[in-house]
């Protein structure tokens, strides 16, 4: 293939006079770098989102519209690896990246070998036309469908094979629409910030701007984009008045139940979205510490605290040998814990990670789970709330380490979600049964998440 890199003739921002080979031959090159980063065995396992940030930095000449076009392939590619990957073990071909986008474009994009012809031309610096061996792995997809009746279960549910049996125990039943509704793009929620005013003020300031919206069905201070758009650049993100955030984890910083006065501990911060929606519901009164081990992170959190108004949140950088949290024992009213996990319930904004995510990957991130909530439970003043939290509908990470924590802390014990919900939100149907808040996309429309709510006994 011609360097891709030289092809800035190619490329402008009307996307109506860029050459669809060009495209074709970018798309080609990105999966080649996912390949190398993301998903070989000895890659680095960087998310798939930060290489493809990068690669189109570097080429900054490539206009917007080449950009969705390009990335819609390739994340489709991405959504369908596990498909593709079973198709491509049955052709008479060596699989390449390169066949992979082939593949997509005839299975699932449904492309004529026409269109293929038409699309591998290899016109000025254009993917190159098929050779032989592409040309008859062509053919033969052009008369098959993505799914095959000899398809193994895992690959027909497009789940990886060793993590099959948690999603049968996990779903049941429902197994068959969850994978289905994990397929799906994601779509855009937004918070309203209570701090700077309220839902119905948000919703009428983004339609000034054109954006339509319409309330999250659960939570109180969420409205939903039904065609996603950017909403970076509007006057109600730049005052702070919205946040992006999944109606699902606004949840569960409104089952911490962060009451003004309070004194609390976001255990787990990243860049701080839960400490937002805390402080906003502590009315900027009491005093929120986000904690967490990454400084860049925090320095982002400081960002966002800035833009939305909120000085009643405090950082803390965790640190070996750190004695913050000895210093601070049986001191906190509410402590979230939301802990880092394999993040299977995000997989319709990060289809990479069913790819890059695998067995060991699981038992170190409960070790590290268990640690974090031995450490975070030493936090909790007796009377005060330890909220448990992950971004995983694997059971190992959720229900089973509830189990294990009460049986190993018989001074906690569980507040039910039945009693807390009818508390919180009296005039709103609960989202889900059973004693903890347990979300999924085909469920309830949110990012799978789970929750739980315990109390330290007095």
């Amino acid at each position: 293939m011609k360097g891709v890199g030289l092809a800035r003739g190619h490329f402008c921002r009307d996307a109506t006079m860029v050459t669809p080979s060009a495209r074709l031959a970018v798309a080609t090159e990105l999966l080649s770098a996912l390949e190398a980063q993301c998903f070989a065995p000895d890659a680095r396992r960087r998310p798939a989102d930060a290489v493809a940030s990068d690669f189109f930095r570097a080429r900054r000449f490539i206009g917007g519209g080449d950009r969705r076009t390009v990335s819609e392939w390739v994340w489709g590619v991405v959504r369908q690896r596990l498909r593709l990957d079973w198709n491509l073990a049955r052709l008479p071909a060596k699989p390449s990246p390169r066949l992979l986008l082939l593949s997509y474009l005839v299975l699932v994009a449904r492309w004529t070998e026409a269109d293929i012809g038409r699309g591998f031309s290899g016109e000025g610096y254009g993917a190159a036309p098929l050779n032989a061996g592409e040309a008859r792995a062509v053919r033969i997809m052009a008369g098959r469908e993505l799914l095959h009746p000899d398809m193994p279960e895992g690959v027909r549910f497009n789940l990886p094979d060793w993590l099959l049996p948690d999603f049968k125990a996990r779903f049941g039943a429902d197994l068959a629409a969850e994978a289905a509704a994990m397929e799906e793009p994601a779509g855009l929620d937004l918070r309203a910030n209570l701090l700077r005013g309220s839902r119905e003020e948000a919703a009428a300031a983004l339609a000034a701007e054109g954006i339509a919206t319409e309330p999250t069905q659960f939570s109180p201070w969420g409205l939903r984009v039904p065609s996603r758009r950017p909403v970076t650049g509007t006057a109600a993100f730049k005052s702070g008045l919205i946040e992006v955030q999944d109606e699902g984890s606004q949840l569960i910083a409104l089952l911490a139940d962060a009451r003004p006065g309070l004194r609390v501990a976001d255990y787990c911060a990243g860049a701080g979205g839960k400490t937002l929606a805390m402080a906003a519901t502590m009315g900027n009164r009491g005093k929120i510490t986000a904690c967490d081990t990454s400084a860049p992170r925090l320095e982002g959190a400081a960002l966002r605290f800035r833009r939305a108004g909120v000085d009643n949140a405090e950082r803390h950088l965790l640190e070996a040998g750190d004695r913050w949290a000895k210093r601070r024992a049986g001191s906190f009213d509410r402590v979230l814990v939301d802990a880092p996990c394999t993040g299977t319930g995000t997989w319709r904004r990060n289809p990479d990670a069913r790819l890059r995510t695998r067995p060991d990957d699981l038992a170190e991130l409960v070790a590290v789970q268990n640690t974090i909530l031995d450490r975070a439970r030493e936090l909790v003043r007796p009377g005060g709330r330890l909220v448990y939290a992950t971004c995983s509908v694997v059971p190992a990470e959720n229900e089973e380490q509830m189990e294990s924590f009460l049986a190993n802390n018989p001074d906690f014990a569980p507040v039910v979600l039945d009693a807390l919900w009818l508390a919180l939100c009296p005039d709103v149907a609960q989202p889900c049964a059973g004693p903890w808040l347990r979300l999924s996309p085909s469920a309830q429309g949110t990012d799978g998440f789970f929750c739980a709510v315990l109390e330290r006994k007095p």
